[in-house]
């Protein structure tokens, strides 16, 4: 069971079929998708795909996906994940989605903040990575300002719309997340 992981004004809970319009606003828009592995969401369907894969994900144990939802009214504004979860190496991967309305409120730092706490307490993970497009410098930004430290570049790893997508890989430890939590 997925538990809900509560912040300051949001919450990080189990997506639901009533969620399928807000993931269809969030993921369909193209400055979100903007830096993603596909290209935006042409219809609710490939919503309810996502709420699919995710449910499948989570039976087997390989992905953890909240919705990140307002505490004010519990509208899904955002997605924070948990991807390739491998608990013999207590390692995962880390993906977050923002819908743009709300860009620039520090909601997407907040979410993280909840996700990585109990990726390292309660799932007792050691290892956090992300894969990010390196013009994506927001995401870079917010990631960095957790602790995450750069330690890859791959070169045309993605091919999304037509374009070759280059990614800079990072990860954050345990003990990073430890250290840092304890100096704030």
């Amino acid at each position: 069971m997925l538990p809900t992981i509560p912040a300051a004004r949001i919450r990080l809970r189990r997506l639901g079929e009533g969620d399928i319009g807000a993931l269809f606003e969030v993921f369909s828009h193209p400055q979100v998708m903007r830096y993603w592995s596909r290209p935006p969401y042409e219809s609710e369907d490939d919503a309810r795909i996502l709420l699919e894969s995710i449910e499948r994900g989570a039976h087997d144990g390989t992905l953890l996906q909240w919705g990140i939802a307002r505490a004010s009214d519990d509208r899904v504004i955002g997605t924070c994940t948990l991807a390739g979860i491998c608990h013999e190496n207590g390692r995962a991967e880390v993906g977050f989605a923002l819908g743009r309305p709300h860009w620039g409120q520090r909601y997407a730092n907040e979410a993280l903040v909840a996700l990585l706490d109990h990726a390292f307490g309660a799932l007792r993970l050691h290892r956090i990575e992300a894969d990010v497009d390196p013009r994506n410098t927001p995401s870079l930004r917010a990631l960095e300002r957790l602790g995450f430290v750069r330690e890859g570049y791959l070169r045309q790893r993605w091919a999304v719309g037509g374009e070759r997508q280059d990614s800079v890989l990072l990860g954050l430890l345990a003990s990073d997340w430890s250290a840092l939590r304890a100096s704030a």
